[in-house]
């Protein structure tokens, strides 16, 4: 596979940090070192307003080395909308709930996919790093005791 996708659907979310742009554009700054990951960008935020007043947000996006993190907040109704895309396996549970709790969420639903199950890997360097590995592996065994 290629690599998770993690959404979250937080509900009942801080209303004040939801709509506070800086909040935000620190979370997207911040959330890829704290799970791992590797930015590339600075983060890119911006204020919606469309035809449904109540609808107003904020939406943001970060790249990171491994795919992206995107968010959508819908502050009169206290929701958000996050998005962690990586080629990089990681360990999702932690981070839905450090989300959660970061956005203030009562609340939220997860779903996690794995994308490009038929993704086309590099045989050549899978070949070499299991071959590290195993080198690695056999520098470091303990000698059977005496």
């Amino acid at each position: 596979m290629f690599g998770p996708h993690l959404t979250l659907d937080c509900y009942g979310c801080d209303r004040q940090r939801i709509s506070d742009i800086n909040f935000i554009y620190r979370f997207l700054d911040d959330l890829p070192t704290r799970i791992g990951m590797t930015k590339i960008t600075q983060p890119y935020v911006f204020e919606y307003r469309g035809k449904v007043p109540e609808d107003w947000g904020l939406s943001g996006i970060v790249l990171i080395a491994e795919s992206h993190i995107s968010m959508h907040t819908f502050v009169e109704k206290g929701y958000v909308g996050v998005d962690i895309f990586s080629c990089k396996d990681f360990d999702t549970v932690p981070v839905e709930k450090m989300i959660a709790e970061l956005l203030g969420a009562k609340s939220y639903d997860r779903d996690l996919l794995f994308r490009g199950r038929h993704f086309p890997r590099n045989e050549k360097v899978l070949e070499g790093i299991v071959q590290r590995q195993r080198s690695k592996s056999a520098k470091t065994k303990v000698p059977p005791s005496a």
